[in-house]
């Protein structure tokens, strides 16, 4: 199997198939109704995939806009000369205020004070500021209660430094079907947005739907849908998976640095938690450690792939470094088609031959969930688009 060739500085590295993304983005996008606009989000380096190179990809392949999560993420966008609108999805400190103006990136607004301050500012710069208004339906994390929304919207309204361009609520269960806190968070949020029309006040676009909700409930399409972990090819819930085929973008691979073949009883690692059994046993070394997201906790628990087969992670997982262990007659489905040498590549996440290791095989032994997984690869490896 051929694979990219790692950086110059690094024998680890991230693949990113910007394919891939393209061909999710256009997946997602034929889940959504006539008219209905599309927001991507890259916030997180794009789930560690890269913000920029994903942002363009998405674009390319019918994205109307984009989501960010703070400030420098916006900014990054407008300085790679993205020129899509950007939502960011919380409100930021007052010191930030003039950077949001300046690169006309639209803050979600949730409290007076911030939304005050963001239309003088706006204002004193000879602009309009557009924000979108969140609504808190019951998630309990940002947003206005549906209660306090046309007040709230009342009290803004008069500043000529403000422009509402959308309106939205977050789902906490819009992966489950047939779920009544779904169905009452949807309930609240048509409510809300229904009193802000009836006061005569617009509400701009109006989005709610994740990837999950943009698969499974059609019907809360509304306006727009914000569009994330499925675009980098994963499934947010076990009930998205007959719905849509996505393909994983990312692999994380790495090159072995050392070979040995150590005496019977030898250690491996800090703790000596691994020992030699046999005779003959491979213990190779890959430059890839906690920090650069593999998280220590797998140790001696996951499996990697060289030269197309499964071989197990041996040891403790170092911040830098890892070892895995190569049974020359070991059962089958860890036994390579040739010992292993310096230079041969290990895959930590993707495909090699017929074997793939996933970011829910990798979440399902680390007790977490496919996003984390490749946020957290994404931190300090260099990426390599293919």
């Amino acid at each position: 199997m051929a694979f990219a060739k790692n950086p110059d500085g690094r024998w680890a590295w991230v693949e990113v198939d910007l394919g891939a993304i393209r061909r999710n983005t256009r997946a997602l996008k034929a889940k959504l109704g006539p008219g209905v606009q599309m927001m991507c989000s890259v916030k997180a380096d794009a789930y560690g995939h890269g913000a920029v190179a994903c942002a363009n990809a998405m674009l390319q392949a019918g994205a109307n806009q984009l989501a960010v999560a703070t400030v420098a993420e916006g900014v990054q966008l407008r300085q790679a000369g993205i020129a899509a609108p950007i939502l960011m999805l919380n409100e930021c400190p007052e010191t930030a205020l003039d950077l949001l103006v300046q690169y006309d990136i639209m803050p979600s607004v949730y409290t007076f004070d911030f939304a005050l301050a963001y239309g003088e500012r706006a204002a004193a710069a000879g602009k309009v500021g557009r924000y979108h208004l969140a609504i808190d339906t019951g998630m309990t994390r940002i947003g206005v209660l549906p209660v306090d929304v046309v007040e709230f919207r009342r009290n803004l309204d008069f500043h000529r430094g403000l422009e509402c361009a959308g309106t939205f609520t977050h789902f906490a269960t819009a992966d489950e079907i047939e779920d009544w806190d779904f169905q009452l968070q949807a309930n609240r949020f048509v409510e809300a947005v229904t009193a802000i029309h009836e006061e005569g006040l617009d509400t701009g676009l109006v989005h709610c739907d994740n990837t999950p909700g943009t698969i499974l409930h059609p019907r809360a399409q509304f306006d727009m849908c914000r569009l994330g972990i499925g675009l980098y090819g994963l499934h947010p819930a076990d009930t998205t998976r007959p719905r849509v085929t996505l393909e994983p973008a990312m692999s994380v691979r790495g090159k072995v640095t050392r070979v040995v073949r150590p005496p019977v009883g030898a250690g491996v690692g800090y703790g000596l938690t691994y020992r030699v059994a046999k005779q003959g046993v491979q213990i190779a070394t890959v430059p890839m450690g906690y920090a650069d997201g593999l998280a220590r906790q797998l140790s001696n628990t996951m499996e990697v792939l060289v030269n197309g087969s499964r071989a197990r992670q041996v040891g403790r997982i170092c911040m830098d470094q890892f070892m895995l262990a190569v049974e020359p007659d070991g059962p089958r489905r860890y036994r390579p088609a040739k010992p292993v040498e310096v230079g041969d590549v290990v895959t930590v996440l993707g495909r090699d031959g017929n074997e793939e290791i996933t970011a829910d095989e990798m979440a399902s032994l680390r007790g977490t969930i496919n996003y984390e997984v490749t946020c957290n690869f994404g931190m300090r490896l260099e990426k390599v688009y293919v």
